[in-house]
């Protein structure tokens, strides 16, 4: 890293380490090396994309143990669930700096304070684990975000749209319920972090907003129009609510596009429940704040 003197090569190098304290302890101090970015660069993709360790092992969504906050176990349980969150995050901003060339340079340093902040809430919920007697990796966990990122690696229209905006999202609809849960169970740090998290997401969802709009314009595509149509090729699951509308606006969401959400929401669940993918149902649980 010392060697790295630009800043979509030092992204890739730190989304390559395997360790998370390690990753999230360096990806805290990225913004502060005020390193310039090649916005024309093509860079390779190096081996091991994206630099991950042994555990927590990795099970299908369907496998993930339903979490609740009785007992201290249990909000271990939870708390790792959303840490595992964390860490997926910190490796879609640094996978957004180094992957994509030919955006603004403004592009690169608004997924530069992602990083940053998705590493001090992965810390944050790391050392609170450990008051519990647990640690990142003590409990099993799905992929389904990296998924989706693998999924839209060609297509940075696709990744605006559909990580950010639509995954990360529902951390927006979730938080809430996890935090009343969590204050009601006595842990008044655990409801602390989630509010740091909640106020951070909000920003990195207008981020995701915000360009997927500068790429629609770009390419002359209408973005209430466009959306369906990525969420469709890519097999998105229809997101059911409930809703943080309020959040949702503060992140950037317009007035139709909520209109939109709310209306495929309300025609979703008209279905039978066996219509859901697995990653739908999951995404409707805890875990899923951001399915993040």
């Amino acid at each position: 890293m010392t060697q790295i003197q630009e800043l979509r090569q030092a992204a890739c190098a730190l989304l390559c380490l395997s360790d998370p304290a390690e990753k999230a302890a360096r990806t805290r101090l990225l913004p502060e090396l005020n390193l310039p970015v090649d916005t024309a660069a093509r860079l390779p993709e190096p081996p091991g994309v994206p630099g991950r360790p042994d555990r927590p092992v990795q099970v299908a969504p369907r496998d993930v143990p339903t979490r609740g906050v009785a007992t201290p176990q249990a909000r271990a349980a939870l708390l790792h669930a959303l840490a595992h969150i964390e860490f997926n995050a910190i490796n879609l901003a640094l996978d957004a700096i180094w992957r994509y060339s030919g955006m603004p340079q403004a592009y690169y340093y608004d997924w530069l304070k992602v990083a940053s902040e998705e590493a001090m809430h992965f810390t944050l919920l790391s050392e609170h684990l450990a008051t519990l007697g647990a640690a990142y990796g003590d409990f099993p966990a799905h992929d389904g975000l990296w998924q989706m990122a693998e999924k839209t690696a060609h297509d940075v229209l696709a990744r605006m749209a559909l990580v950010p905006r639509t995954l990360e999202a529902r951390g927006l609809d979730a938080s809430p319920a996890i935090r009343a849960k969590l204050a009601h169970a006595g842990d008044q740090r655990s409801a602390e972090i989630l509010d740091i998290i909640l106020r951070d997401e909000i920003g990195h969802v207008a981020i995701g907003n915000r360009w997927y709009r500068h790429l629609c314009v770009e390419q002359g595509l209408d973005p209430i129009a466009q959306y369906p149509l990525l969420t469709e090729q890519y097999a998105v699951p229809v997101l059911r609510g409930p809703f943080n509308f309020p959040a949702r606006r503060e992140a950037g969401f317009t007035e139709p596009e909520l209109a939109a959400l709310e209306q495929a929401a309300a025609c979703a669940r008209v279905l039978p429940r066996s219509h859901a993918s697995p990653s739908d149902t999951h995404s409707q649980s805890p875990s899923s704040a951001k399915q993040r």
